[in-house]
């Protein structure tokens, strides 16, 4: 027996809509293609599916049994071609995304919450972690896409480059503030709270104290920018910080100012190059590229 996918389709309309004008509607086909196809099935079958009782269809016991089998086949059907559908509108599928730190606690969660409005469907996948680890999980395949600061460990990674300029924070009553730009003259004595001795943006802010020849009073060491402008709020210090913390805090009671000689963050946005991207991953990579264009400054600058 070879029975055509369209006359189980008309059967189940009409069973669904109780009519074979509504099944013609549904379908989007004439009613006596509705007709012929039940005909068609009737025949092949062997089996009664249908009585006219005053002038209307009245399903046999036998078309009620067999709805059950054939509901299963239309509406895995339907869902199939939905999420067709839903993959070339990009509304379905599975974005994995890990930032370093900074960047998880407001600038990555507002990327992602808008890219996925209109993606009820879209399963999401997000952690943060140190660069070094970014850059294992991109290679390895556990995260489609990374963003984490240089330098890279790896060669089969492709490379968007990012170079972002800190500045520097203060307690909200700190008299410096009244300043617009800040120099390490400025700050000579000022306790500093800085990142471990091994980050790039601890290494420069010493070489700009040691060529303005002013000593940098470093009073409390951290790992997270976070932390160091939490340390900032206590009162404890200065704080060179990245601007993608600055500008996602909502708490308030700190002020942030230009920091001159500029220290600069070389970041990267990093995917896999041995893997291609998913259609929402170079979608959601697109948008993050946009995203950066505002922090990105130029190394020539």
């Amino acid at each position: 027996m070879n029975l055509r996918f369209r006359q189980m389709q008309a059967f189940h309309a009409v069973m669904e809509t109780g009519t074979v004008t509504g099944a013609a509607a549904t379908l989007g086909i004439s009613q006596p293609g509705i007709s012929n196809l039940l005909s068609q099935l009737e025949r092949q079958t062997g089996i009664k599916l249908f009585e006219r009782v005053k002038g209307r269809l009245t399903p046999t016991p036998e078309a009620t049994l067999l709805f059950r089998e054939i509901d299963t086949v239309v509406r895995g059907f339907d869902h199939v071609t939905q999420a067709v559908i839903d993959l070339q509108n990009k509304q379905v599928g599975q974005l994995q995304v890990a930032s370093q730190h900074s960047m998880s606690f407001g600038f990555m969660p507002r990327l992602i919450a808008e890219f996925a409005r209109d993606r009820s469907d879209l399963s999401i996948s997000f952690q943060s972690q140190y660069s070094s680890k970014i850059q294992e999980w991109v290679l390895s395949g556990l995260f489609e896409i990374g963003i984490c600061e240089m330098p890279l460990l790896y060669d089969a990674l492709d490379v968007h480059p990012v170079t972002v300029e800190c500045r520097i924070a203060m307690p909200e009553a700190s008299p410096l503030a009244r300043h617009e730009v800040i120099t390490p003259e400025l700050l000579e004595g000022e306790p500093f709270i800085v990142m471990g001795p091994d980050h790039m943006t601890h290494r420069r802010t010493r070489e700009a104290f040691l060529q303005a020849g002013v000593p940098l009073r470093a009073r409390v060491h951290a790992h997270l920018f976070k932390n160091l402008l939490s340390f900032v709020k206590e009162g404890m210090g200065v704080a060179i910080i990245d601007p993608f913390v600055l500008d996602f805090d909502r708490d308030g009671g700190f002020v942030s100012r230009q920091f001159k000689p500029a220290i600069l963050m070389e970041m990267a946005v990093i995917t896999s190059s041995a893997r291609p991207l998913s259609a929402i991953g170079q979608e959601f990579l697109d948008r993050l590229k946009t995203a950066l264009v505002p922090y990105t400054r130029a190394v020539s600058d």
